[in-house]
């Protein structure tokens, strides 16, 4: 369902290009929103109902290579959403309270995104783990 806040127990997987990694360690710069978007494109990993996280990543894997030129330098970046919102919320200046939202397109149901983030850094001590693509 469209807009339906993803509970804090949940998980979510950002795509970060080659161009956001350094040694192979993922960047903040991944996690910045391009002004012309409304929200952080993520994508839910419960949504999908499978038995792991690996079988999670595979299906996400799976969803980039068909919409995204996926390089071997890529990774995919795994966030735990309470983890996210408590962080933002007790660091950032202004107490931004981020909202993790179900954005589901026919060719990627599992699409998602990250509201209220104004343009502004999820902090690198959130990525729980990544994953090479």
């Amino acid at each position: 369902m469209k807009n339906k806040i993803i509970p804090d127990s949940n998980h979510v997987a950002r795509y970060c290009k080659p161009t956001t990694v350094e040694n192979n360690e993922i960047l903040a710069t991944a996690f910045l929103m391009r002004p012309i978007d409304g929200s952080l494109s993520v994508n839910w990993l419960e949504y999908l109902k499978l038995s792991t996280r690996e079988k999670e990543i595979s299906k996400i894997q799976d969803v980039y290579n068909k919409k995204l030129k996926v390089s071997p330098m890529s990774r995919i970046a795994v966030v735990n959403v309470g983890l996210a919102r408590e962080k933002v919320f007790s660091e950032s200046d202004d107490r931004r309270n981020i909202q993790f939202k179900h954005d589901p397109s026919k060719e990627d149901p599992s699409h998602s995104g990250i509201f209220n983030s104004c343009l502004g850094l999820i902090p690198l001590s959130l990525l729980r783990k990544a994953y090479s693509l």
